[in-house]
């Protein structure tokens, strides 16, 4: 969808408008018409399949994922060059996961119609075989760069990336997953093996700028996003999305989870070079919708406008 910029504004983003509260631009003056991609994404849904219940004492009628469907129905709606993405541990939490073990998280989340996830550390909670199975529910792509899963049932069924094309832009999506060692049991990951996130990630976009001739990089992340005095106290340091960010030249949007941060807007992240990364990433139990809107024009990523859309019967109506 082609759009003008002062058109854009003037919608005020109908499609939750009240609640999208992040406004940024890098790029000023925009040019007359630019291209519109909208990236809706989810992070640490922990099978939160319905609102949180009434007398919850933090997060009372929140979320559900009806909520969700029709809030993205809403925006798709409104701009049709959209993608649908998440960041991982969709599973545990709630007797839908006991019960079903993934199964329902992945066929509500097909409904729903994700276009691409990839794995948080809970996704093998009950070892690669449940997780197979669950898989088979699942009518998206699944990414995870950093773990090497050729010696095992999941070897054909895990892509280190995928390329999708909106509106003639190119748009390449790699995951990377945390260390498993201390968060799953060995049992449940035999012959996984985890490669650095860093390394990984200078190679994937080697990979979509070079051979996929992507104009966007975004890296669904299970690392997190850690303060810096947090990172010090454990040894060796955790590498997380900012510490990705700053090392790794050419990811335009970092979506990430795993620490269950609630952010109101993305966060600007400079690189050596001078250039910039978006990394985003909203809470926890699926109360929240993340939006960012990116401007393309002449090959050129120009803008963004991003923000927190809460799900909520009342932002629904």
């Amino acid at each position: 969808m082609r759009v003008s910029r002062r058109e854009f504004l003037a919608r005020g983003l109908r499609a939750g408008a009240t609640a999208f509260v992040g406004v940024s631009a890098w790029s000023a003056p925009f040019g007359e018409v630019e291209t519109r991609i909208t990236l809706l994404h989810t992070n640490d849904v922990h099978s939160r399949l319905e609102p949180f219940p009434d007398d919850d004492p933090q997060y009372a009628g929140l979320g559900g994922a009806a909520r969700r469907a029709a809030l993205v129905k809403r925006v798709r709606r409104e701009n049709p060059n959209t993608l649908l993405l998440d960041a991982g541990d969709a599973f545990q939490g709630t007797p839908y996961y006991t019960v079903y073990r993934g199964e329902a998280d992945y066929q509500v989340m097909s409904a729903i119609g994700y276009d691409v996830v990839t794995l948080g550390n809970h996704e093998f909670d009950s070892g690669l075989e449940a997780l197979a199975r669950a898989l088979n529910f699942a009518k998206f792509d699944v990414v995870c760069a950093n773990y090497d899963f050729r010696e095992t049932l999941l070897r054909d069924r895990i892509k280190p990336y995928v390329v999708r094309e909106l509106a003639g832009v190119r748009i390449g999506i790699f995951g990377l997953g945390i260390a498993l060692e201390g968060l799953v049991p060995e049992r449940h990951r035999v012959g996984v093996r985890y490669r650095d996130p860093i390394a990984t990630a200078r190679a994937m976009v080697r990979t979509l700028r070079e051979r996929e001739d992507a104009l966007l990089v975004v890296c669904l992340s299970h690392l997190g996003l850690y303060e810096e005095s947090e990172r010090e106290r454990m040894a060796p340091p955790l590498i997380g999305d900012r510490e990705v960010a700053r090392a790794v030249e050419g990811i335009d949007v970092i979506l990430g989870g795993h620490t269950h941060t609630f952010m109101k807007e993305p966060e600007l992240v400079r690189r050596p070079s001078g250039g910039a990364t978006l990394i985003f990433q909203v809470g926890f139990g699926g109360i929240v919708l993340g939006r960012l809107d990116l401007f393309v024009r002449e090959r050129r990523l120009v803008g963004f406008v991003g923000g927190a859309l809460p799900i909520s019967e009342r932002a629904l109506a």
